[in-house]
């Protein structure tokens, strides 16, 4: 297949960190489509036939279409999702189904095409016990881990395992008097542990007394580590109280990463480590669609054009 094709880019319309790597394109003259799921209907359409040797037909958008035999790689980052507010909600389950399984299933099936990374491989990696297992089988230390949905189980956790953190397994906002709120990773004791824990499922963990945090972006075969000092517990609560600077992953966390992202299929992951008091760097998740692009400007990595590259097929 020829990569002369365009790149498809599949995210919603407020996505800065697609708008760098779109920008990075253009300048080096790589057609790209961008597309949004939830557009659908209303200003993307789609027309997709079966054939002996794949999938041909077009995707169009207000402004440009693809060749579907043609599309050199696809960026699936964060799209809105389809809906239909326009249907009565029976009709627009229906046919909310029928597009995820339709321009959905389009998408997740182009021949010789580079997804970064492909929806479904995503979908698998968001499962944070996936991820763990992945973890242990990639070779990372995992701190002790439990999740459960009984109370004595968690109490006997905390009781062996303390100090330990209780963290969210998926992170969706959670509306407090109207007001949007993300659930908070936070130290918990084994007599805060009640029967509530039987309602649903719930993660703990033993908390890292870590010197420091690193996000590691592995984009292709390319391995970005930043250092990251902050006093906080989680520093995604507090932006302002970060400090950054460019490190090397020890050989054994590097091998891992790479054998990690090739158990799920994955060629882009955004991975969180805390760093102990002994220079232990333990795993604690990697975000299959997770953000990158503001540590550039404060490391002056090339991460951008590493992506482009990727994207481009030029040499990775």
């Amino acid at each position: 297949m020829s990569h002369s094709g365009p790149v498809l880019v599949v995210t919603m319309k407020d996505d800065p960190t697609a708008d760098l790597v779109i920008r990075e394109l253009h300048d080096r003259g790589v057609p790209v489509v961008r597309l949004d799921s939830g557009d659908f209907p209303a200003t993307l359409s789609f027309a997709a036939y079966i054939t002996p040797d794949g999938i041909e037909g077009s995707l169009t958008t207000p402004t440009r279409t693809a060749d579907l035999t043609r599309v050199r790689s696809l960026y699936y980052r964060r799209p809105s999702g389809f809906a239909f507010p326009h249907l009565p909600e029976a009709d627009a389950r229906f046919a909310l189904t029928q597009a995820r399984y339709g321009l959905g299933g389009v998408i997740a099936s182009l021949s010789g095409c580079l997804y970064v990374n492909h929806p479904h491989r995503i979908g698998d990696a968001e499962f944070k016990p996936s991820g763990l297992a992945a973890a242990a089988k990639a070779g990372f230390h995992v701190p002790a881990t439990l999740i459960t949905s009984d109370p004595r189980a968690a109490r006997d956790f905390v009781s062996e395992h303390g100090p330990v953190i209780y963290k969210p397994l998926s992170t969706p906002l959670y509306r407090v008097e109207g007001v949007s709120c993300t659930v908070e990773v936070k130290e918990v004791t084994a007599g805060e542990i009640d029967e509530r824990v039987s309602g649903t499922a719930h993660l703990f963990q033993h908390l890292v007394h870590k010197s420091a945090d690193v996000r590691v972006t592995v984009i292709g075969d390319q391995v970005f580590a930043v250092r990251i000092d902050s006093d906080l517990l989680d520093w995604r609560t507090d932006y302002d109280r970060l400090v950054y600077s460019v490190v090397q992953p020890p050989p054994q966390v590097t091998t891992s990463l790479l054998r990690y992202l090739s158990l799920f299929g994955l060629v882009f992951g955004a991975f969180d480590f805390a760093i102990d008091q002994t220079g232990t760097w333990w795993f604690l998740e990697c975000n299959p669609s997770g953000q990158w692009a503001w540590l550039e400007p404060e490391t002056g990595l090339p991460m951008v054009a590493t992506m482009a590259d990727l994207l481009e097929r030029n040499g990775t």
